[in-house]
């Protein structure tokens, strides 16, 4: 049983030490609370803010962005926090004291569905797709490549564990999971070590991943390596275990239906699979298949997208929140045509 003494001491000391107080500089940062760190802040919300109608934050984490939303939406506009982690929500509304703002419980399309029949069409979306600040520092999450905890992974109360899914699947189904999510290049060697040997921890996967790639020099380079594996190998079992690019499909589906024309969309992605979807879908309406056009070769599409390239944080940003360095922020406004 690979779970040791010494990684259950850790775990424990884990799960009863204090998180550590953020930085200086990661408190200025707009949005910022001890829960969770928005990324681009002050960029999501230039793109998003007017004076009036609905906005939905689809990931409402710490209420960091759907505050500075309030501080320059105008007296009539109303901002809904969703989000299908319930501390999220307890987090926010205890923060966020203002008459115009609501949250609902739910996965991407169920709440914007829900928001939609409650009050009509959308001024603005924000999709900020990455893993709160809060969660990943929850031991007991099992998130973290950092902690001992169960390797549990869920953003909810409900549904499998990645422990459940890994004891679900047979060497060829995680191997292909790994593939398919992270684009892992020792995909069969670490399914084949992760299926033969006795799971308990997120400090247990990790070893087994670690010791499962080839070694090679020098050194610094063998452990960076293994450290990306290790990372690849918990972001695929998280977004399986979330069905994170389900949820963000339907979302993407649903959104010519609930945004009013004129309004926006704005989506921070943290990695390939989620941003070329996002990339997609503003381009061409779709996943597959190019844009549908009028008789003079004109693009129908149901979204202009505003940004040509995926912005990315500033130096200073990921000096002062090293999470931000990966997310690449996309922009689009809705237009007149709709999909028939």
């Amino acid at each position: 049983m690979l779970c040791t003494a010494a990684s259950r001491l850790r775990r424990a000391v884990s799960l009863i030490a204090p998180r550590r107080p953020r930085s200086s500089a990661l408190r200025a940062l707009p949005g910022a609370s001890d829960y969770h760190v928005p990324v681009l802040g002050k960029e999501c919300i230039d793109w998003l803010a007017r004076d009036d109608g609905v906005f939905v934050d689809c990931t409402l984490g710490g209420g960091g962005h759907s505050s500075l939303l309030l501080e320059r939406v105008g007296a009539r506009a109303k901002v809904i926090g969703l989000d299908r982690d319930r501390d999220a929500i307890e987090a926010a509304s205890s923060r966020i004291r203002d008459a115009r703002f609501s949250t609902i419980e739910g996965v991407f399309d169920e709440g914007l569905q829900r928001a939609f029949e409650e009050h009509g069409k959308f001024a603005g979306v924000l999709m900020d797709l990455g893993v709160s600040s809060h969660q990943i520092d929850d031991a007991e999450r099992g998130f973290s490549t950092r902690f001992d905890g169960p390797l549990d992974m869920r953003m909810g109360t409900t549904g499998r564990t990645a422990l459940d899914l890994i004891n679900e699947l047979d060497v060829k189904g995680l191997a292909r999971l790994l593939r398919q999510n992270a684009d892992e290049p020792h995909a069969s060697r670490i399914a084949k070590a992760v299926k033969s040997a006795e799971l308990m921890t997120t400090s247990d996967l990790a070893t087994i991943v670690s010791e499962s790639i080839p070694k090679t020099s020098p050194p610094h380079l063998d452990a960076k390596r293994r450290s990306k594996a290790v990372a690849r190998v918990f972001q695929a079992l998280r977004i399986e275990v979330n069905d994170e690019l389900g949820a963000l499909d339907r979302a993407l589906e649903l959104l010519p239906t609930v945004v009013a024309e004129g309004g926006r969309v704005v989506v921070l992605a943290y990695h390939s699979l989620e941003d070329r979807r996002v990339k997609r879908f503003f381009r061409d309406g779709k996943f597959r298949g190019d844009a549908a056009r009028d008789a003079y070769g004109n693009r129908l599409t149901p979204f202009r997208p505003l940004t040509r390239k995926a912005a990315a944080a500033s130096d200073e940003e990921v000096a002062a929140n090293p999470r931000a360095r990966s997310a690449r922020l996309r922009v689009a406004e809705r237009t007149d045509w709709s999909p028939s």
